[in-house]
């Protein structure tokens, strides 16, 4: 038996009892690695947290990867946000976007006799056993049918039953992690788990990826997936192969100034055609999502997370980040209450500190929307970011929730889109599809 077969899953915790039990062992290997790191402590008082960080990361993925779903995605969200968790923790969880431990055949076949009452070689023409890419959510398979190759997508085994109680099960370690307030961590928790349920949904994801690829049809250098509908159900998709490479292996190749800004420039019109001209995004912008074609076009190969704007939140924030109206104190604090950024029970001093932060951080965030071009390659623009981001999370005046649900998705949509593009060093024309805004008069 091979090592990548020997990773292989046979089965996985269902019920609640059996992921919770996964949880509390975890549980139990995290407080011994605290145990451990306050002893040498005793030797070494300057001792730092790296090796702690490390055990604990590894301890948490290794148990979240068994138990896939909703847990894991949290994990793959948390990757992204580079300024919430210490590097061991990001780095760590960033395996979930491309290389989960994929279940075995047999399980897979189990998956289309329950929702097919055939195997998948009674289906397809071809089909692969062995997965090409397992994340938190589903694995991918390689099939042909009627000399056409395709990709299925197969969820996981209780993944969509087990969203509510996983989410309970990671708010401790969430809690820990993020340092939030209980009420924060709850709107976060809830917004998530409204995500994760239409995420666990297939038909949905299917009908969705319809209707998103043919409006974003008119793209430059941006393709999509043929989807089959009636090859497909509540936990099975089936679309045709885009053949291409993920970010990471297409940067070992060491592409041109120009391919970088060719992709960058397709990935910032797919997002924001979508934001401005759609008014629904594709809010999972991980590596994992992406492939890079022979051809020099970005593919699209997952459309599970949408999350609409409603117009309460979409005009005072897009009014904030890509017109003068920050120049505007009394207009902005307007904005800032609509957003629930700035409370009705602040105090004049609050009021004051919160405008003065809030309006350091979103002119920070406007900056690429701000002028027609913008080069990500830039590392300046990212310290001053993160390093905000960084002095913004220790502050106590922070740890109350502010701020509507929407931003959880909408700024972890063009944070992770920032990132993308900032790893291709690209250098994006950002006056494409641009804010439509309502100035105040």
């Amino acid at each position: 038996m091979s090592d990548e077969k020997a990773k292989e899953q046979n089965s996985i915790p269902t019920s609640k009892v059996q992921r919770s039990a996964k949880f509390v062992k975890t549980g139990i290997k995290v407080g011994g690695n605290y145990i451990k790191h306050y002893s040498k402590k005793l030797f070494n008082p300057d001792l730092d947290k790296t090796e702690l960080n490390e055990d604990n990361a590894a301890d948490i993925y290794d148990s979240l990867s068994e138990l896939k779903g909703s847990a894991l995605k949290v994990a793959q969200m948390l990757s992204m946000d580079k300024n919430i968790l210490p590097k061991a923790y990001t780095d760590k969880f960033s395996q979930s976007q491309y290389n989960a431990p994929p279940l075995s055949g047999p399980l897979i076949v189990q998956t289309f006799k329950k929702y097919f009452g055939k195997s998948p070689e009674q289906i397809y023409d071809k089909f692969n056993l062995r997965s090409t890419n397992a994340a938190s959510i589903g694995q991918v398979h390689q099939a042909e049918l009627n000399g056409q190759k395709l990709a299925i997508k197969i969820q996981y085994p209780g993944v969509g039953d087990s969203i509510s109680s996983d989410l309970k099960l990671v708010k401790p370690f969430a809690f820990r992690l993020l340092g939030m307030s209980e009420k924060e961590l709850d709107v976060y928790m809830r917004e998530v788990e409204e995500r994760l349920l239409e995420e666990t949904d297939y038909e949905l994801e299917v009908r969705r990826s319809i209707e998103f690829s043919n409006a974003c049809s008119i793209l430059n250098h941006v393709v999509f997936p043929t989807y089959y509908p009636e090859l497909s159900s509540k936990r099975i998709i089936t679309m045709s192969w885009i053949e291409g490479q993920h970010l990471k292996e297409f940067l070992q190749t060491n592409p041109s100034q120009e391919l970088r800004n060719q992709i960058g420039q397709a990935l910032w019109d797919f997002y924001n055609f979508q934001q401005h001209e759609l008014r629904a995004v594709h809010a999972d912008p991980h590596p994992g999502n992406f492939m890079i074609t022979p051809e020099g076009n970005l593919g699209i190969i997952d459309f599970g997370c949408i999350k609409e704007m409603p117009e309460e939140f979409y005009y005072p924030f897009f009014s904030l980040t890509s017109t003068n109206l920050l120049d505007n104190k009394e207009e902005t604090i307007k904005a800032f209450r609509k957003l629930e950024m700035i409370l009705p029970k602040d105090t004049p001093q609050q009021i004051e500190f919160y405008y003065r932060m809030y309006k350091q951080m979103i002119g920070l965030f406007a900056q690429p929307y701000m002028s027609s071009s913008f080069d990500f390659g830039e590392t300046a623009f990212f310290d001053e970011l993160y390093g905000f981001g960084e002095q913004v999370s220790r502050m106590p005046e922070f740890k109350q929730a502010r701020g509507v649900k929407d931003f959880i998705y909408v700024n972890r949509t063009n944070f992770g889109l920032y990132n993308i593009l900032h790893e291709l060093k690209a250098q994006i024309k950002t006056d494409t599809y641009k804010p439509h805004v309502m100035l105040a008069q």
